[in-house]
């Protein structure tokens, strides 16, 4: 069941089905094909988001085409050598997409893509890693994500990551990073809003390697940044904007639910409606598809994680509002297409 007892002082926001349950929307555009780039799997003693619990949420009402899971540290080895337990998440997640591939769970590609974890830290050391992934993922592992998200307020650090400030500017980082694109494989980048520039420069010097920026870019508003969402704003628009002046770099819209990002959806009595995520979230969507342009931007739920502030078919009925302005090919783009090929999707 998706239900966690989480703790006000955890870095997530808990799941509450009952809460959830206040808000039934009509879906909108049903037909409209989307691809989630960005979902979890996991089984904690506080909080279980498997297979079932996706399903019922992409069966919500929605024409949810296919999945991308992202590491989430889900069933990692519990013995041998430190640096490949996150290899047995990519065997699990595997695992998964076969039970999905056998057309006994519905139609859904569920974990088409697969992004696991591997510590570039390790420089070349890592290739190793990624080379194992790569065996058991098949042909749906697609790259990593090595969690960087950094801040000098240590209430905005997530406790399950202890990340070094400017590690993306370490040499070591950089040596195991260079492995990636000979493997063709790419680079989710997980960081906080005073971060992307930090992302920028690892852009720039790798080129050919493709980099997924989750979660535009992390606008904190939270701990010493409450209350100053209009401070910040700028900050991270500016930010965003260079970021988009690489051309391997493409970015996640989503993943603005949760505790770090200030907005208070979980402490209202009803869960927020569509109209109210899509005015939220406008000034943070429309300054990516206007930087990025839409062929570089790709909507995603980031579930479970933000399934504490709204419901599965809500969200995604706010993409949609988002996108009532776009041409047909621009939404192709932004609700499936930019994922399908980022990501290598055999659809």
């Amino acid at each position: 069941m998706s239900t966690t007892t989480t703790s006000a002082q955890s870095h997530y926001l808990p799941v509450r089905d009952d809460w959830l349950a206040r808000r039934r929307e009509t879906i909108l555009e049903p037909e409209l094909p989307i691809v989630d780039p960005h979902h979890h799997l996991w089984e904690r003693p506080d909080w279980v988001y498997m297979l079932d619990d996706l399903l019922a949420d992409i069966n919500s009402g929605h024409n949810i085409v296919a999945t991308v899971f992202v590491q989430c540290r889900a069933m990692h080895r519990a013995s041998g050598p430190e640096e490949m337990k996150p290899v047995g998440e990519t065997e699990f997640v595997n695992g998964v997409a076969a039970m999905s591939a056998s057309g006994g769970y519905g139609p859904t590609k569920i974990c088409a893509g697969i992004v696991g974890h591997a510590d570039l830290r390790l420089g070349a050391r890592v290739r190793p890693v990624l080379e194992a992934h790569l065996r058991v993922g098949g042909d749906r592992f697609r790259g990593i994500r090595h969690i960087t998200a950094w801040d000098a307020d240590p209430v905005l650090l997530n406790p399950a990551y202890a990340p070094p400030p400017r590690v993306m500017y370490d040499a070591t980082f950089r040596e195991g990073f260079a492995q990636l694109a000979p493997l063709g494989l790419s680079f989710d980048a997980w960081l906080y809003h005073p971060q992307i520039a930090d992302l920028t420069a690892l852009a720039r010097a790798f080129p050919d390697t493709a980099i997924c920026l989750d979660h535009v870019g992390g606008p904190l508003g939270f701990g010493s940044y409450a209350g100053k969402r209009a401070e910040v704003f700028p900050v991270w628009a500016a930010a965003i904007k260079e970021l988009a002046t690489c051309p391997n770099v493409v970015v996640k819209l989503g993943g603005l639910a949760m505790r770090i990002n200030g907005f208070d959806f979980h402490e209202q009595a009803d869960p927020p409606s569509s109209e109210a995520l899509a005015a939220a979230w406008k000034p943070y969507v429309e300054t990516c598809i206007e930087a990025f342009g839409p062929n570089r931007c790709m909507f995603e739920s980031n579930f479970p994680v933000d399934k504490g502030s709204y419901g599965y078919a809500p969200f995604w009925n706010a993409c949609k509002i988002l996108a009532r302005g776009a041409s047909a090919d621009e939404k192709a783009a932004l609700f499936s297409g930019t994922a399908t090929r980022f990501y290598r999707l055999d659809l």
